[in-house]
């Protein structure tokens, strides 16, 4: 295993020292019903545990260890790395989960089901004493807590459970459900807050049955503003699979020497030196020169194919620092200030940009280019080089943690060429629709006029909503799983990162949904009994957003913190 980095621990003191005093009782119900065979893996991560708290001492002195190795895989696993380090370590420092940081770590990437590999592995060896041995040797005389082959090498790692399932629900371990009159009397009063507008919808869902618990008027449409996503990411992973990449590539036409950079609809296509793990345009003019030399090409005419995306770039709304134009070619989401998420000024042409981006790239190498312009390659083309992004889950958890409209249209879009749909901004709306019928979902009322939740004629339900994140969290459908995993983490990542300082920190994650006088939360919490809840609640005619956030924090806190059994 890999130990997360602590640097950045001393910045965060101040807010880990806060949210440790909030989230303390909560672990005291957590370690009270934690099943008796975690005790091993406990004990096999025992000395990884020591050395943490060693490192962040005295801060976690005083908080007690958990047990609910079950719970702990309900944090994001899949985070862009300038948000991983501290989020994590803090994260688990204030909850008082040093076991955290090995199990998160040792979670692994998506396999090629869309299932997490730490998922597969628990379903191996659930009666096994552990994971991945690290080399430790075949000898069942050797119980220390060292691997047999390195003195201080650790133990076998434990096998981390499943992302959402393990809460329980299957085990028969814990509370029922919260009863419809307890969570009535816990959230109608909340709801009825001004501060959320004349119209106010919402439902509350038991993840591991699929029963709605709560309702107010969950079969009835609003806006949903950002909680669409939710929709455009279960859509997108059910039509094309979470391995699904984006790819950009380089074709020569044979016989011009006119090089195409045919478009592929990624827009974190990346020409920033370090790339990060998005696909890299640096990289694909690196190649695509190399393999121009070695056909003695040292000049050519160059060109950029975007035709796989259809109709107007340009969203309803206009020019917009929330969203650049939809275009099947750009770089770094056509940002202008450098910044990787949030609102920023765009570039009117992205794919021209690009373009020209990727010809002083190849200059570099020595070959000459014509000023860019618009074309398509032919089938006749020969692909140079190519790149592409990560798999489609990571492009989801992306969408979902910062609210990227940009990637939001994109697979829209994509999911509409996956279904055979014309992918423009009314298509991809059409192909999510469909998308989520073949699913079976509750469809009444719903509407999509987009991807990304910027347009008004958007509808959703609440009904809607929490079926979509109670399929996302169904064991037989690991490939929706990073509908769920993407999702924000109050107080630490994303779109909450500045909300729930205190009261949930860690324990809501939830997609939110904002524009002017709409206010939207949609996600899950688990509950004071140790039952993963889905919820959505939705504001019309809202007159403050600070007023309507707080509004709807305090409701999803209720929820987190309910024992309504």
């Amino acid at each position: 295993m890999v130990v997360p980095e602590l640097r950045p621990w001393r910045a965060a003191r101040p807010r880990v020292a806060r949210l440790a005093r909030t989230v303390r009782p909560r672990l005291t119900v957590a370690a009270a019903s934690v099943k008796p065979q975690l005790a091993r893996a406990t004990a096999a991560v025992r000395p990884r545990v020591a050395r943490i708290t060693q490192s962040v001492a005295p801060k976690l002195a005083a908080l007690p260890r958990p047990k609910n190795l079950k719970a702990l895989t309900t944090l994001p696993l899949s985070l862009p790395r300038t948000v991983r380090t501290w989020q994590y370590t803090a994260g688990a420092a204030t909850a008082g989960l040093a076991l955290t940081a090995g199990v998160v770590t040792a979670a692994g990437p998506w396999d090629s089901s869309g299932q997490r590999t730490a998922e597969r592995d628990w379903a191996a060896v659930q009666e096994g004493s552990g994971g991945t041995d690290h080399g430790r040797k075949s000898d069942t005389s050797d119980s220390s807590a060292t691997s047999g082959t390195s003195a201080g090498a650790p133990a076998p790692a434990p096998s981390a459970p499943s992302v959402l399932t393990g809460l329980g629900g299957a085990t028969g371990t814990l509370k029922a459900a919260p009863a419809g009159r307890a969570l009535a009397a816990v959230l109608d009063p909340l709801l009825k807050n001004p501060a959320l507008g004349t119209r106010r919808t919402a439902a509350v869902v038991d993840v591991a049955t699929g029963k709605r618990l709560y309702g107010l008027g969950a079969g009835q449409a609003l806006v949903p503003a950002s909680t669409t996503k939710i929709a455009t990411a279960v859509a997108a992973l059910s039509a094309l699979g979470a391995d699904h990449r984006l790819t950009t590539r380089a074709a020569l036409e044979p016989d011009t020497n006119e090089l195409v950079l045919v478009g592929g609809g990624d827009p974190t296509l990346t020409a920033r030196t370090d790339p990060e793990g998005w696909a890299s345009l640096r990289t694909l003019a690196d190649s695509t020169a190399a393999a121009l030399k070695k056909r003695g090409v040292r000049q050519v005419t160059l060109s950029y194919d975007t035709t796989l995306y259809a109709g107007a770039e340009l969203h309803p709304i206009g020019v917009n620092d929330n969203l650049a134009p939809v275009s099947a070619l750009m770089t770094d989401e056509a940002r202008t200030d450098g910044s990787t998420s949030g609102p920023a000024p765009r570039l009117t042409d992205p794919a021209a940009s690009a373009t020209r981006a990727f010809a002083a790239l190849l200059a570099k190498h020595g070959i000459k280019t014509t000023s860019p312009g618009p074309s398509k390659a032919t089938a006749r083309a020969s692909t140079l080089a190519q790149v592409s992004s990560p798999p489609l889950s990571a492009l989801v958890e992306r969408m979902l943690t910062n609210s990227d409209n940009d990637l939001a249209e994109a697979l829209a879009r994509q999911t509409a060429l996956a279904t055979k749909t014309r992918p423009d901004f009314a298509g991809g709306g059409r192909a999510i629709h469909a998308q989520l019928k073949k699913l079976g979902l509750p469809m009444t009322g719903a509407r999509f006029a987009d991807g990304s939740g910027l347009n008004r004629a958007d509808r959703l339900t609440p009904a809607l909503l929490t079926a979509l994140l109670a399929k996302a969290g169904d064991p037989s459908r690991p490939d929706l799983r990073a509908a769920l995993t993407g999702l924000p983490v109050a107080g630490f990542t994303g779109t909450l990162s500045a909300r729930y300082t205190d009261g949930a920190a860690g324990v809501v994650r939830a997609k939110t949904g904002t524009l002017t006088g709409v206010n939207a939360l949609a996600g899950t919490v688990v509950d004071h009994d140790g039952r993963l809840l889905a919820f959505a609640f939705l504001a019309a005619n809202t007159t403050s957003p600070t007023e309507a956030q707080a509004a709807l924090d305090r409701t999803a806190t209720a929820l987190a913190a309910c024992g309504c059994g």
